[in-house]
């Protein structure tokens, strides 16, 4: 009995856990959000990738294309 709802409970924290990075972005409403997604989906599995996909996700995006040469 206890199986039953511990290992789709365990299965479904853990997909939770493993696309935080993705999670943030969406409700950051992060520019890159799809490519956060990718990096997350195919790296999320490295601690690399993880944390390199959960920092993209902080990281502030650039909301007008081309602001990072105007403010040269």
């Amino acid at each position: 009995m206890f199986e039953t709802i511990f290992m789709p409970l365990t299965f479904i924290v853990g997909l939770a856990v493993y696309f935080v990075p993705t999670i943030v972005a969406g409700f950051r409403n992060h520019t890159q959000t799809v490519a956060i997604f990718a990096l997350n989906l195919f790296l999320g599995w490295s601690l690399l990738g993880w944390v390199g996909a959960l920092v993209w996700a902080l990281l502030k995006p650039n909301l007008t294309p081309g602001a990072a040469l105007r403010n040269r």
